[in-house]
């Protein structure tokens, strides 16, 4: 059984003590069984919502992410942080985000690096895809994305078992649903999650059985109101969520949402023992 995921992307917003208390609150108001919380707060706030969720009793089971690594061990690279340095703040990384290929002309190739320096300092990464607008209106959504896990996973050819270690979870993001207005459907997103399983199997020898068992999250302006149509599909295994994370009631309403697909999960699972 996959696991029902929930990841919280802060972004650039809040400084310390407001993480801090932000972390704390969403813990209590969403301890809901069978769902693996994430909260990626900026690299500034990471210790304190560390320590915030360690000193609360339902911080103990959400976990911390970064939301991007450098690809490199160490170096002179100005203002940047190694995947060495968030040992012991974090255990999670968000790699490929959607922002970080378009403002920061991040490449495949690149993506790949920052995935195995992740692996390596054992933290565990959410890799982002997803498509633009042009790219879908052509027909080529798929096609793109597939490029983007060949380019990405290109390092892992012989060892796709350390991704299976490593826990890798995908997270779709189709570029033109974030803040434009326009949305998906809980049906595109199974589509495309159904596609990067088979992607990813498609890579050689080894790739099946991560395929198999890949977490796939979708993240386009996920929302308390639009988590349930995506969640309803047996193809996603929880969000990826932006904005709505900021608000406390929008993340209970995720999370409970998610604690129903985790409970149907389970009671299946049952059932076919």
């Amino acid at each position: 059984m996959r696991e029902v995921i929930i990841a919280a992307n802060w972004k650039m917003h809040t400084t310390p003590p407001d993480a801090a208390d932000l972390a704390t609150v969403i813990a209590d108001r969403t301890n809901v069984v069978g769902v693996e919380r994430v909260i990626c707060p900026p690299f500034v706030c990471l210790a304190a919502v560390r320590d915030a969720l360690r000193a609360t009793p339902a911080g103990t089971g959400v976990g911390v992410g970064a939301q991007n690594v450098h690809h490199e061990l160490s170096g002179a690279y100005t203002g940047e942080i190694a995947a060495s340095m968030l040992v012991g703040l974090a255990s999670w990384v968000i790699v490929g985000h959607s922002e970080r290929r378009r403002d920061f002309g991040e490449s495949d190739e690149l993506i790949g690096q920052k995935l195995g320096r992740t692996i390596e300092a054992g933290l565990r990464p959410i890799l982002c895809v997803g498509e633009q607008l042009v790219e879908r209106e052509a027909g080529r959504a798929e096609l793109v994305v597939a490029g983007q896990l060949r380019g990405s996973l290109a390092g892992f050819g012989d060892d796709p078992a350390a991704l299976e270690r490593a826990g890798l979870v995908v997270a779709y993001e189709p570029v033109w649903a974030i803040g434009t207005g326009r949305t998906a459907r809980g049906a595109d997103a199974a589509t495309m999650a159904a596609a990067i399983r088979e992607s990813i199997s498609l890579l050689g020898h080894g790739f099946a059985g991560l395929a198999a068992g890949l977490p796939v999250l979708y993240g386009g302006s996920v929302t308390a109101s639009s988590a349930g149509e995506f969640l309803a599909e047996p193809a996603i295994d929880g969000a990826l969520v932006g904005g709505a994370s900021l608000k406390v009631d929008e993340m209970a309403g995720i999370v409970a949402r998610a604690g129903l697909t985790a409970a149907g999960r389970q009671s299946a699972t049952e059932v076919a023992r």
